[in-house]
C-alpha cells in the first residue's frame, strides 16, 4: 500500500524529475509521480531532495505535483505465468494494457505481471514438518506442456519447518499454499530488479550451449552461464543472430530482451515463435520463452528497467536447475539512456558523453550470468547464459560500450557489413571473432561431437588464416602465380566459407544443425582437402579435383537431415 503524500516536485527535466520534503525516502525506492501516479525510481538522494528517474512520459506534469512513496524498491513479480508472457519494461503485461488502454498505453496505467484470476494445479514435494530452507523446492506446476515451474522457498528464509502444506489441486496465486515456521509461502514472490539472487557459489562453466549456428557452436562456442558480446554496424545481422539463438538454443528458457530496438524487430519475433517448433520437444518455442518488448517508442529511461527485469527473470528460472538463456537487443540502447540520465544529473562526462561508471555498471550486469550451484538443501546446477549485442554507431568498434562490454565478457562475434552484403549470414568475421571457452569445452566437444572434431577444428581455421594472406597476393599477381597447393587449399578455403559457416535460416533443414552433423560435415571438408593434397602430389591438377559434380555433392552436405546423417558416409565416398 502506497503510503501518506510527502513530497513535491520542483524541478522536471524530461524523464527526470527532482522532488523535495521526502526525508524517508530509500535509493532505488519506486515511486509514483504526478496526479497521474507516473512509475518512477529514486536514483540519488541529496539531503530531502530525490532524484526521480521516471518510467514513463513526463510532458504535462509541473513544479507542486504529488509524489507518493511506496517504500519499496522497484521489483518483479515471479511465479506462473511468466512464461509465453510479453512484457514491457517495467514488467507490465502488454496483452491487459492492451485491453485496458488500445494501441497506445495509457499514462500511470497499471497492471499486475501475474494473472491473480487464474487457478494453477500445485503438486505438493514437501510434507508437514519437513525441514527446509531459501531455494527448496517444495512444489511445481505444469506452466505449459513442455515446462514445469518448480514452487521454491524465498531465499531469505534460514531454515523452517514446515507446520503446512496444501493438498494436490488448482488454486490462486494469492492463496496461501503452505506455512514455514510463523510465515506464509505463496506460489509466487517479488524481487528487487536491482539486487542479485543469492546462490550457494558460482562453478566454471563446462557445458557448451548449442545454438545449431556451425561458425558459433565449432569456431566460436559459448558455455552455459558464459558470456557473449554480438557488436556489429547496422544492417549487418545483430537481431539476426539473437533471433537464431533465441530459436534454437538448447536451453530450458529463453529470455528475450528488446531494449530500445525498433518495433517491428519484436513483431517479427511475435509472430514467428507461436509457430516455430522446438526441435528438442516439437512444440512452440514460445512455451519456453518470456519476451520484454521496449521498443524505441517508449521512454528513454525505461530502457535500463528493462534490462534488469529481464536478468532478474532469468535468475529466478536459474534458481529452479534449469538453463536459461538471457538475449538483450542491444545493450547500446541501454548505455544511451545512462547517458542521457547522467546528463541531466548534470554529472561530470566520461569517453563520449557517457557516464564515468559506464564500465562498472556493465561489467555488474554481466557479473549476473554463470553456471551456479542453486541457494537449496540439495544439490543443484542452473546456468544464465547472457549475450549482449552492441550498436556501435558506425560501426566503430573502439567506441565505449563495445569496448567495456568486451572487457567483461568472455566470447566476441563480430559481425561484419560486408558479409551481410555479400548474402553471408550469420555474419560472424571468423578472423576477428573469438571465444575464450573453447579449452573449458574442449571435453565436451569430444563427447559430443565426432572423434578428432577439435583437431578438425583447428585445422579449418588454420585454412582459412591462410586463405586471408594468400587473398592480398592474389590480389596483386593473380591466383596463377600461387602453387597448386595453394590454389587448392584456396578452393577448401571457399567450401568452408560457403558450405560450412553460411547459413540460409529459412531452409527447414539448414536452419539448425545439431553438433554431430556439424562434426561430420566440416570433417568430410577436412578429408577432402587431405585426400586432395595427396592427389596433387600424384600429378593431378587443381581442376581435375575440384570438379564441378565435387562442388556439387559438398553443398549437398548440409542439406542432409538430422534423422539421416549415415548419408554423410556414401557422400564422402563418392567425393573421395
Amino acid at each position: 500500500m502506497e503510503k501518506e503524500l510527502i513530497g513535491k516536485i520542483i524541478k522536471i527535466s524530461g524523464p527526470l524529475v527532482v522532488a523535495k520534503d521526502v526525508p524517508q525516502v530509500k535509493m532505488y525506492e519506486l515511486v509514483k509521480v504526478g496526479e497521474e501516479k507516473l512509475i518512477g525510481e529514486v536514483i540519488r538522494i541529496d539531503g530531502e531532495m530525490a532524484y526521480i528517474q521516471v518510467y514513463e512520459e513526463t510532458s504535462g506534469l509541473a513544479p507542486g505535483a504529488p509524489v507518493f512513496l511506496t517504500g519499496n524498491p522497484l521489483s518483479v513479480e515471479l511465479g506462473p505465468g511468466l512464461i509465453s508472457s510479453i512484457y514491457d519494461g517495467i514488467q507490465r503485461p502488454l496483452q491487459i494494457l492492451e485491453k485496458k488502454s488500445g494501441s497506445f498505453i495509457t499514462r500511470g496505467i497499471e497492471a499486475s505481471a501475474l494473472d491473480f484470476e487464474k487457478k494453477w494445479h500445485f503438486k505438493p514435494l514437501k510434507k508437514v514438518g519437513e525441514i527446509v530452507r531459501g531455494g527448496d523446492i517444495f512444489g511445481e506446476v505444469q506452466e505449459t506442456e513442455i515446462f514445469v515451474h518448480k514452487i521454491m522457498v524465498p531465499p531469505h528464509f534460514k531454515e523452517g519447518k514446515i507446520n503446512f502444506i496444501v493438498t494436490e489441486g488448482n488454486y490462486h496465486l494469492n492463496e496461501p499454499i503452505a506455512q514455514i515456521g510463523e510465515e506464509k509461502v505463496f506460489m509466487y514472490q517479488k524481487w528487487p530488479i536491482r539486487k542479485p539472487r543469492p546462490i550457494k557459489e558460482k562453478n566454471v562453466p563446462f557445458e557448451g550451449l548449442i545454438t545449431g549456428q556451425r561458425v558459433i557452436d565449432t569456431f566460436f562456442p559459448i558455455a552455459k552461464g558464459g558470456t557473449a558480446c554480438v557488436p556489429g554496424p547496422f544492417g549487418s545481422g545483430k537481431t539476426v543472430v539473437q533471433h537464431q539463438i533465441a530459436k534454437w538454443a538448447n536451453a530450458n528458457v529463453v529470455i528475450f530482451v528488446g531494449c530500445g530496438e525498433r518495433g517491428n524487430e519484436m513483431t517479427d519475433i511475435l509472430k514467428e515463435f507461436p509457430h516455430l517448433k522446438d526441435p528438442a520437444t516439437n512444440r512452440p518455442l514460445l512455451e519456453r520463452t518470456v519476451l520484454i518488448a521496449n521498443t524505441s517508442n517508449m521512454p528513454v529511461s525505461a530502457r535500463e528497467a528493462s534490462i534488469y527485469t529481464g536478468i532478474t527473470i532469468g535468475e529466478y528460472f536459474r534458481d529452479m536447475g534449469y538453463s536459461v538463456v538471457f538475449l538483450a537487443d542491444s545493450t547500446s540502447r541501454w548505455a544511451e539512456a545512462l547517458r542521457e540520465i547522467s546528463g541531466r544529473l548534470e554529472e561530470m562526462p566520461g569517453e563520449e558523453g557517457y557516464p564515468a561508471y559506464l564500465a562498472s555498471k556493465i561489467s555488474a550486469f554481466y557479473e549476473r550470468s554463470g553456471q551456479v550451484k542453486c541457494l537449496a538443501t540439495e544439490e543443484r546446477l542452473g546456468s544464465l547464459t547472457v549475450i549482449g549485442s552492441v550498436s556501435p554507431p558506425g560501426g566503430d568498434f573502439s567506441e565505449p560500450v563495445t569496448q567495456n562490454t568486451l572487457r567483461v565478457t568472455k566470447v566476441f562475434w563480430a559481425l561484419d557489413s560486408s558479409l551481410a552484403y555479400k548474402r553471408h549470414f550469420p555474419a560472424i568475421n571468423w578472423l576477428t571473432s573469438y571465444s575464450l571457452y573453447e579449452e573449458n569445452l574442449q571435453e565436451f566437444f569430444l563427447k559430443e561431437g565426432e572423434k578428432g572434431f577439435n583437431e578438425v577444428r583447428k585445422k579449418a581455421k588454420e585454412i582459412l588464416q591462410k586463405e586471408a594472406q594468400l587473398q592480398e597476393i592474389v590480389q596483386l599477381v593473380g591466383v596463377e602465380s600461387l602453387s597448386k597447393e595453394d590454389q587448392f587449399l584456396l578452393e577448401v578455403a571457399r567450401m568452408i566459407r560457403e558450405d560450412f559457416l553460411q547459413q540460409n535460416a529459412f531452409d527447414e533443414i539448414d536452419a539448425y544443425s545439431s553438433l554431430r552433423k556439424q562434426a561430420l560435415l566440416l570433417t568430410s571438408i577436412i578429408q577432402f582437402y587431405y585426400q586432395g593434397l595427396q592427389k596433387i602430389k600424384e600429378g593431378k591438377t587443381v581442376e581435375e579435383i575440384v570438379a564441378p559434380q565435387v562442388k556439387e555433392n559438398v553443398s549437398s552436405l548440409k542439406y542432409i537431415k538430422e534423422n539421416e546423417l549415415n548419408k554423410f558416409q556414401s557422400i564422402i565416398k563418392e567425393i573421395c
